[in-house]
């Protein structure tokens, strides 16, 4: 059973990942995580033997600031990372869980209830293996760590959007292989034969 304190180690060996929590203090996020891909995917590349940062397209960190919800409150708070982070050369996204219900219906086209907290959002990731956030001696990961290590992806019942979750379990296949699908129906199959191109 993969512990915290291994998951801690395998993540920080992305650069990146460490430099952010080194950081931390600096970004001054209320209720801040690093969350999602840069750290799952960390996980994968190591156990492909490739480098840690291989293939991770961006950077997430969420926060939570329910007393302004405005767009412009969070591209501020995103100027401020950038500021912070800039050196290191990669795509640094910032999202206000406190303002996903706002946006993410127009964006998904699900709609999405209030959140209450970033651990909410953390909650609410497509896929439970990739639920899971990080800030310096702190972990979250309602699922545990079991299916990260495992490579198991199955789609969350607070997310049930078969859609969306198609689209994410074929552009993960395509990147790590060795990854298995775990779904009713037929939809394993699916899912594998369109991200080999079938």
């Amino acid at each position: 059973m993969p512990t915290p304190e291994r998951f801690f180690t395998d993540a920080l060996q992305n650069i990146n990942n460490r430099t952010i929590l080194e950081r931390w203090e600096d970004l001054n996020l209320p209720d801040g995580w690093l969350v999602a891909g840069c750290l799952f995917q960390t996980i994968w590349n190591l156990q492909a033997s490739q480098e840690p940062d291989a293939s991770i397209k961006d950077y997430d960190l969420f926060y939570y600031d329910p007393s302004d919800t405005s767009e412009a409150a969070e591209q501020k708070v995103q100027s401020h990372v950038d500021h912070v982070l800039g050196d290191l050369g990669t795509r640094i996204e910032v999202a206000n869980q406190a303002r996903v219900h706002l946006w993410y219906e127009s964006y998904f086209g699900y709609p999405c209830q209030t959140l209450c907290s970033s651990a909410d959002g953390i909650e609410r990731f497509l896929i439970p293996a990739t639920c899971v956030g990080i800030k310096p001696g702190e972990i979250y990961a309602p699922n545990g760590l079991d299916l990260v290590y495992k490579g198991v992806l199955t789609m969350n019942p607070l997310t049930p959007h078969r859609d969306l979750f198609q689209l994410k379990a074929q552009s993960y296949l395509a990147r790590w292989p060795s990854l298995s699908i775990v779904m009713p129906d037929g939809m394993e199959a699916e899912v594998q034969q369109a991200a080999n191109g079938r």
